[in-house]
């Protein structure tokens, strides 16, 4: 045979001995290439192969780093068992597997992710008609949240979308949520609220990496308008009944409940029927009873006062020393009233605009050292749960006339036939009476005035004088005086001047003079002489 046959042959029979064994040792992975596992999963790789009856397995990382796994070989086979898978197998895996001087090796990636749970829907607090309330769509433990988007809908009404793609190197699961404030409407009332989210990774199924959660809206209206009807009254007789009826509206439909507020402020619980039926009333029944009207959005409450009648009456006051005091002087008013339950006291003064001034709940009032602003009304009321009674009694404070001013108006000087006033004022002081009078040496005379003011109409010369006021009460008087000086007429002064006065006297002796003259005159002329000393010697 030729040399060169020879070597062809030689080489196709080692090709064909490379090729069988080739064909006898072969290694293969499972999963072939990658997987994606979810983080707390299981997930096992298995290296297997053929054409070799005992060969020998090896697994690592392609980065040396633990393998955190358990191995088990078994036969041409050899598996890897992560569990539970967390983000330290996060790698690419090798295989390796040896039969005799032979070695052959595959690798598979392993890429993790988190979405286990579907979102979660909740709320800052009730959904209250009118109420402004946050609703928050959370996912958990997502990973690669980078690859996370959600939305919100109510309805079909979008509220918010949201994609997640801040850029992170840790490895952690992250809890990530929207939120979205509103305020529930009544059109709000049963729709449904829809949270959504989705992973973007292709390799995961749909179902897997898609999630929503739905949710029926309840929403409330917060219980209001309550209302209490009673019959047939609220002040009942003592031993009568009386049905009180409460509303309130609200959704849910609000629960009524009845209770009596005590002394103390509690509220001691009755019924939690809408509808409230006391008989028999008694003392002890009355006071105040309140309705609730009370749902998950809260409560709104409104209340009626009940009063069984036993009402104060014959309330009295009793003054001592006097309800007529000086000035000065102290003074115990007391009250009583009677009813049941015993009343209460109450002191009040009445002011000048009629209004009431409180003072005292004690029974007696005292006053000291009085004055005379404390004159006036005072009133005391007996109260109970049934009623008030009322008893007034007026104090007088009494004080001394003083500051008395006594004038002539327009003057103290007047001329015949002008009008004066005589006018008299007595300060302050209440209850006092002013008496004007004209001095006399005969006798004084009391004038006839009105409010301390005495009218001279065309004043004659006898109204001249001196004038007198008397002020007087029961504590005391005082007395003021002034002169009124009335002058005569300017147009009488040529009839009474001392000139005519003079000339009137002259007349009055020259007239009797001329007449003796003519009588002696007469005598002389029958005697043949006359002597007018003579005549006057015997005249004397």
């Amino acid at each position: 045979m030729p040399r060169k046959t020879v070597v062809i042959f030689g080489a196709l029979n080692i090709l064909w001995m490379v090729f069988a064994a080739s064909q006898a040792f072969k290694i293969e992975i499972f999963p072939e290439s990658k997987i994606l596992a979810q983080i707390g999963d299981s997930i096992s790789l298995t290296c297997s192969t053929t054409g070799c009856d005992s060969p020998s397995f090896s697994w690592r990382t392609q980065i040396d780093s633990p393998l955190n796994g358990k191995v088990i070989n078994e036969g041409t086979k050899s598996t890897l068992t992560l569990e539970p898978v967390g983000f330290a197998h996060e790698h690419s895996y090798l295989c390796t597997a040896t039969c005799g001087h032979d070695k052959q090796e595959r690798g598979v990636q392993v890429d993790l992710y988190s979405f286990p749970e579907d979102p979660e829907i909740s709320f800052s607090g009730l959904l209250e008609v009118g109420k402004p309330v946050t609703v928050t769509c959370l996912v958990r433990d997502v990973y690669p949240f980078d690859r996370l988007e959600m939305h919100l809908l109510k309805g079909d009404h979008l509220m918010k979308n949201q994609e997640f793609v801040e850029d992170t190197d840790v490895k952690a699961l992250e809890t990530k949520s929207l939120e979205v404030t509103f305020t529930p409407t009544n059109e709000d009332i049963g729709k449904t609220l829809v949270c959504g989210a989705k992973l973007h990774i292709d390799e995961i199924d749909f179902k897997l990496k898609e999630k929503e959660t739905t949710k029926t809206l309840q929403v409330y209206i917060s219980p209001r308008n309550t209302v209490i009807s009673v019959n047939p009254s609220k002040r009942l007789q003592e031993g009568g009944s009386v049905t009180m009826t409460c509303s309130s509206e609200g959704l849910p439909a609000p629960q009524i409940l009845w209770s009596k507020k005590l002394d103390n402020g509690n509220l001691q619980l009755l019924s939690e029927n809408a509808t409230l039926t006391l008989i028999a009333m008694r003392m002890e029944d009355s006071g105040i009873y309140v309705c609730e009207g009370v749902n998950l959005a809260g409560r709104d409450r409104t209340q009626v006062e009940l009063i069984v009648q036993v009402a104060p009456r014959d309330t009295t006051i009793s003054v001592s020393p006097s309800s007529i005091l000086e000035e000065g002087s102290s003074v115990n008013m007391t009250c009583s009233s009677d009813g049941l339950p015993a009343p209460k006291i109450l002191w009040r003064r009445q002011l000048n605009n009629g209004e009431l001034q409180f003072l005292s709940e004690n029974t007696t009032l005292t006053l000291i050292s009085t004055k005379m602003e404390d004159s006036g009304i005072y009133v005391c009321e007996g109260i109970n749960q049934a009623g008030k009674s009322r008893k007034e009694v007026e104090l007088t404070i009494q004080v001394a006339p003083k500051d008395i001013q006594l004038r002539a108006i327009p003057s103290e000087s007047v001329k015949e036939g002008d009008t004066v006033i005589i006018s008299c004022t007595c300060g302050n002081v209440p209850q006092t009476w002013i008496i004007l009078k004209k001095k006399a040496e005969t006798g004084d005379t009391v004038l006839k005035s009105t409010g301390g003011e005495y009218t001279i109409h065309k004043a004659q010369l006898e109204d001249a004088g001196v004038y007198e006021c008397e002020s007087k009460n029961q504590v005391g008087l005082q007395l003021r005086s002034l002169t009124l000086d009335v002058k005569g007429r300017e147009n009488n002064k040529d009839y009474f001047s001392p000139e005519l006065l003079v000339l009137y006297c002259a007349s009055s002796l020259i007239i009797p003079a001329i007449g003796m003259i003519i009588y002696f005159a007469r005598r002389a002329n029958m005697k043949g002489s006359y002597s007018l000393v003579e005549a006057q010697k015997s005249k004397v």
